[in-house]
């Protein structure tokens, strides 16, 4: 544990860094006097589109690499494992698949958006080389966090990627870069970019070999491999669909739908900071939870999904808090467009959509490399089938506030039968008497700085309201003991500082 500790810990601070400078990006999206609400929207949108494609191309190379790669350290020589040329020749088959399936149904896109969103047909096409990008990158992060170095890629995709974001900013605000048509243009290069920097790094450390295929171990696998990547690459595709489906379904049924997409990605946004640490464990815990399942460890395994699902209960639900007491003034304060106040109820519901995804625990990345992979397919479908109709339906009725109430429908239910699933088949379960503690002490010390602060406004309310927020919650972990890692962390640096 003090491994995925660790490397989580990294990790999450990294992601920080880089949702640091996304805020800032948002910012200067949504502020007055820079773009407008139709041009945020249409950027959330171009990166939705790109997430499905990427989704739909890689043809499970990733999860080739996550299930399988165990196997391939332990049997063959470094320069001889070929399983990272594998996996982009498979991600590279996906993709053109992909972009032949693009290019056939673009008549029917201009059909559906051309007049709630025009902009996006006239930028179709160049979705093409940001998907292409961000695929190329997910395999080789997949590769790069089997190597216990995942902070590299974090801080390429967090950090990095809103670098390159920021820096076309600040050429579009000093006129060096013109007008937007050149600004969009230049982002489709940003996850290419980050993909390439990130092969160079696995390079340099001599970690990226691209071995002759086939290999022994690739023709004993073969079967199993494809049975594996088949299943879970239609699951993780109906997923990602789920994930981005209310952003195309805003842009393609709503009356200016750039601006309501503007709306609920702000919100979309900012409930993304409940999910940083997430990304971090699930980096961490992928290698660990394939030798577990290879080597039937099922106590490591109660372990990690336990410790997982407490440690990003406490830190999401904490998150989810100050977001909601701060959101309104933070509008206010840092002088963005009135119209982004409507957002707030969108807000609330998706940062509770992710707090319960969270709460639950590495279950996805458990049942992906358990014998049982196959159940992700099916988990998938039954998401999307749920999921599809209920947006539809309540988008058309309610708006914005409709599509983000069915996401939490959608993958409340989906957590639960995923539950329900690993403690049938394996007796594991996330939770403990600690999980509800968390929730009320977050709950009671949100209610109290929210009545307490109220009235107040401005830069002080932002910082007292905060300050009193996170002084309370943080006493309250240590006192409840909520997680045994604050006590071995705290152990450790005292250790460290002892021994220093």
């Amino acid at each position: 544990m003090s491994v995925i500790r660790k490397q989580s810990i990294l990790s999450t601070l990294v992601i920080y860094v880089g949702f640091a400078v996304g805020l800032l990006n948002t910012y200067l999206f949504t502020r007055q006097g820079l773009f407008t609400e139709e041009e945020f929207g249409l950027y959330n949108a171009f990166i939705a589109i790109a997430t499905l494609l990427a989704a739909a191309g890689n043809f499970g190379a990733p999860y080739f690499i996550y299930k399988f790669y165990p196997y391939y350290r332990d049997h063959l020589r470094a320069e001889k494992n070929d399983q990272l040329t594998l996996s982009i020749l498979l991600g590279m088959l996906g993709f053109i698949a992909a972009i032949m399936v693009g290019i056939y149904i673009e008549p029917v896109v201009i059909k559906k958006y051309a007049t709630n969103a025009p902009q996006l047909v006239n930028y179709y096409h160049w979705t093409f080389l940001l998907g292409a990008g961000l695929l190329l990158f997910s395999i080789l992060e997949a590769w790069n966090w089997q190597q216990q170095r995942a902070a590299t890629s974090h801080f390429l995709k967090e950090a990095g990627w809103r670098l390159f974001i920021l820096l076309l900013i600040g050429c579009f605000a000093a006129g060096i870069i013109r007008s937007y048509d050149g600004f969009i243009k230049l982002f489709a290069f940003s996850f290419p970019f980050i993909a390439l920097v990130l092969l160079l790094i696995l390079l340099y450390r001599k970690q990226a070999p691209f071995a002759k295929p086939f290999s022994y171990v690739s023709h004993r696998l073969r079967k199993s491999a494809i049975r594996y990547t088949s299943f879970t690459y239609f699951g993780t595709l109906v997923f990602t669909i789920a994930q981005v489906f209310d952003t195309i379904l805003i842009a393609s049924v709503l009356s200016n739908a750039m601006t309501k997409v503007a709306l609920y990605s702000l919100a979309q946004n900012m409930a993304s900071l409940v999910q940083v640490p997430q990304r971090g464990v699930i980096a961490a815990a992928i290698a660990p939870l394939s030798a577990a399942w290879k080597q039937k460890d099922m106590t490591t395994i109660a372990k990690i999904y336990q410790r997982s699902s407490i440690n990003q209960l406490i830190v999401g639900a904490g998150l989810l808090a100050l977001l909601i007491i701060n959101y309104n003034d933070a509008v206010e304060t840092f002088h963005l467009k009135s119209t982004y106040l409507q957002a707030y109820s969108v807000l609330v519901l998706l940062g509770v959509t992710k707090l319960i995804d969270m709460g639950t625990g590495v279950n996805s990345q458990i049942i992906v490399t358990s014998p049982k992979w196959r159940f992700e397919f099916i988990s998938g479908v039954l998401l999307l089938a749920v999921m599809l109709p209920l947006s539809y339906w309540l988008t058309k009725k309610e708006g914005i506030t409709g599509t983000a109430m069915a996401q939490l429908i959608s993958i409340g239910c989906y957590n639960l039968f995923r539950l329900f699933f690993l403690w049938k088949q394996f007796r594991l379960q996330p939770f403990s008497i600690q999980s509800l503690y968390t929730i009320v002490l977050a709950t009671a010390t949100w209610a109290l700085c929210h009545f307490l602060f109220e009235q107040w406004s401005g830069w002080v309310a932002l910082f007292v309201q905060s300050f009193t927020f996170v002084v309370l919650y943080a006493a309250g972990i240590y006192r409840l003991q909520l997680t045994p890692d604050v006590k071995e962390l705290l152990d450790a640096v005292r250790k460290k500082i002892s021994l220093k």
